[in-house]
């Protein structure tokens, strides 16, 4: 990636921005009818979130603490070894060092994280970059549907394109103003706000594009493939 000069830089950003409004033309009709955007008997408690959603849903209980979830194994990756790959049905194949990493658009967002094991986490503050930015990179094919998402840990989970390119899907490096500890994911999770947690990979490390839905880790054990939790959609 070119990222040793100002007009590389420029360059590139006008390319991701340009992609990144074609793919939102593409698929923001679809996003418009997730769940999450137009339930009419959502089921939670609280005041609305910013997408019309009660603020703690169904089953859920607040806490303050952020419990550590894993398949057993936290990999520890160093940044000079790190990297993501995203390929599959896409133009344009990537693969991304930390430094390419940082050199993209970063985002500032605070948003909610619902476990499906029943806790919620509010308002947190994360930084790092939207995952319709590196879809912009890829340029997925029209031919894709849906993304499979892996970690360094061997787990997997698949989101559908409408789901993954929502804005406030982020892969992010910064959670409450620090680096994103090992154990919850460091060096780079993805967050998925709008659907349970387990969406999005810890530890991540390669992005496929897909033709169609396939299950991940947790979908061919059992759990659901939508995952919206103002309809308690924990299992299949």
């Amino acid at each position: 990636m070119d990222t040793n000069t100002p007009s590389g830089q420029t360059d590139k950003l006008d390319r991701i921005v340009e992609a990144r409004m074609k793919l939102k033309r593409r698929f923001e009709e679809k996003i418009a009818q997730t769940p999450s955007m137009i339930d009419e008997t959502p089921r939670g408690t609280g005041p609305l979130n910013r997408h019309g959603m009660p603020t703690v849903p169904i089953g859920q209980t607040v806490t303050a603490k952020w419990p550590v979830l894993d398949l057993g194994y936290q990999p520890n990756i160093p940044l000079d070894k790190w990297q993501l790959n995203i390929d599959g049905e896409v133009n344009n194949p990537v693969r991304l060092k930390w430094d390419d990493l940082m050199a993209l658009p970063q985002v500032e967002d605070t948003s909610d994280f619902h476990c499906v094991t029943t806790w919620s986490r509010l308002n947190v503050p994360w930084v790092g970059v939207r995952f319709m930015d590196l879809a912009a990179l890829a340029e997925p094919k029209e031919t894709a549907t849906h993304v499979m998402c892996y970690g360094y840990d061997g787990y997997s989970t698949n989101l559908s394109l409408e789901e993954a390119l929502k804005l406030d899907v982020l892969l992010v490096h910064t959670a409450d103003g620090q680096p994103l500890a090992r154990e919850h994911g460091g060096p780079l999770r993805m967050i998925t706000p709008q659907l349970y947690a387990w969406k999005g990979s810890k530890w991540i490390k390669r992005i496929e594009f897909l033709t169609k839905n396939q299950l991940g880790f947790w979908e061919e054990r059992g759990y659901s493939n939508t995952a919206y939790p103002w309809r308690n959609d924990r299992y299949s």
